[in-house]
């Protein structure tokens, strides 16, 4: 069963610091550009902590680390950082408009702590593969501070919206929290306390299936930190802190719940020919043309109409794009050692097929990115071919059901094979295991 658990955040003082100038987007999405400009914001940023800036004179025992250490426990002694009073659980909103259209959506969440679960308990299901180098740097960065400052963002089920319902009064009162970040997304946040909703929310969690949306890493860090600390104290307290995660929970039936496409560039393959390349294609994918001058919003749109009939994708190349519509029944054949719920995921015909069967870029080369790059935005990649790069692969997104059903059947996508748009941002609220 799911366990979640209100608990006495630390929170930024809003009368010592500007909130906007010291919260961030989670870790992973940081740039060197983004950590530079937080780095500027205020000397108090949470950057200097999450992804600290490493210097020449690092040493194993005084480096990014030992760094984010002694930032935590500065601030927290100088009453920048203060813990709430009461244990509580946090109302999160979050409102935007939707990439590449003018919709505008809202999706709310509560920020509480989960029981860390083993996948084997069926409890919390992962739907990506993680990779040793983030895990390692999560944990280095957990044992030196133990503290968690972003939320695993989690879904689960809930149709009637009856979770959702206990805490929306609150959002009707002034924000404890409100900003706007450099996406034009809006982000706010209400501290429930009223004993009786807090259990009524633990209540009706407690039956439920958690999915991890974004937070793969960090989720599977905190289970290794939680075995570390059970193997030191040689007994296991369930109610340690360290059994314990930080997460926000939103329902999968959220209006505002959008997963955004990630596409795919292929580039360093010395020996690719666009004519071999869709002479094998054509082997699975009937393919068309399209007209050179289409835009890359024209050609998403294409793409978006034609993957309502199937799977389909956009292939770019320097001469031009091409539609490829997948021919089911050859498909299907050729993923049989698949499960039915991923022979029919875009991305997961896309990496079996066209990357590693028709170009021969094999799966450890995929996930170390060594002739594959990934890129949010339709343009962008339609540029990366123009500047030299061999082709791009315009990707229709993963569905949420898509995603449940793979993921509650103990099966995981290839990685990025999702991007769930907005981000939580770090720093709102953090869990000190001390």
């Amino acid at each position: 069963m799911a366990e979640i658990r209100p608990f006495k955040a630390l929170r930024y003082d809003p009368h010592q610091v500007k909130l906007g100038e010291v919260v961030t987007q989670p870790y992973d999405k940081i740039t060197p550009e983004m950590q530079a400009r937080y780095y500027e914001l205020s000397p108090y940023n949470l950057v200097r902590i999450i992804l600290g800036e490493a210097r020449e004179t690092d040493t194993p025992a005084f480096n990014v680390y030992s760094r984010a250490a002694e930032y935590l426990h500065d601030w927290r002694a100088a009453g920048i950082l203060k813990q709430d009073s009461v244990p509580s659980i946090y109302l999160y909103s979050q409102n935007f408009t939707i990439p590449g259209t003018r919709d505008v959506a809202e999706r709310s969440g509560l920020i509480v702590l989960g029981r860390l679960q083993d996948y084997s308990d069926k409890v919390v299901f992962r739907h990506e593969q993680t990779l040793s180098k983030p895990r390692q740097d999560r944990l280095n960065l957990l044992r030196a501070t133990r503290a968690h400052f972003g939320q695993i963002f989690m879904l689960y089920n809930d149709p009637d919206g009856s979770i959702g319902q206990l805490v929306r009064p609150r959002s009707e009162d002034d924000p404890d929290i409100s900003v706007l970040d450099q996406y034009e997304v809006l982000h706010r946040v209400w501290q429930v306390t009223d004993p009786a909703i807090i259990q009524a929310v633990q209540d009706g969690m407690r039956p439920k299936k958690l999915l991890i949306a974004d937070g793969h890493h960090r989720y599977e860090t905190a289970l290794a930190y939680r075995d570390e600390c059970r193997t030191k104290l040689g007994i296991s307290d369930l109610n340690a802190a360290h059994e314990f995660v930080m997460m926000t929970l939103v329902p999968m039936e959220s209006p505002g719940l959008v997963i955004l496409p990630t596409h795919r560039i292929v580039h360093g393959l010395a020996s690719f020919d666009r004519e071999q390349m869709l002479e094998k294609a054509g082997k699975f994918f009937d393919i068309d043309r399209i007209d050179l001058r289409t835009e890359s919003r024209s050609a998403t749109t294409l793409l978006q109409e034609a993957g309502q009939n199937g799977t389909a994708f956009v292939a770019v190349t320097r001469q031009g794009p091409y539609l490829l519509r997948a021919k089911s029944r050859t498909v299907h054949e050729a993923l049989s050692f698949l499960s039915p719920a991923q022979q029919s995921l875009d991305v997961v015909q896309l990496h079996n097929i066209l990357l590693e069967r028709v170009l021969g870029i094999s799966e450890d080369a995929i996930r170390n990115q060594e002739n594959v790059k990934y890129e949010r935005d339709a343009f962008e990649a339609i540029s990366w071919v123009r500047q030299g790069a061999n082709v791009a692969f315009l990707i229709n997104p993963a569905r949420i059901d898509q995603v449940r059903e793979t993921a509650f059947a103990g099966e995981v996508l290839p990685q990025k094979s999702t991007d769930f748009y907005p981000k939580l941002l770090s720093g709102f609220t953090i869990y000190a295991l001390d």
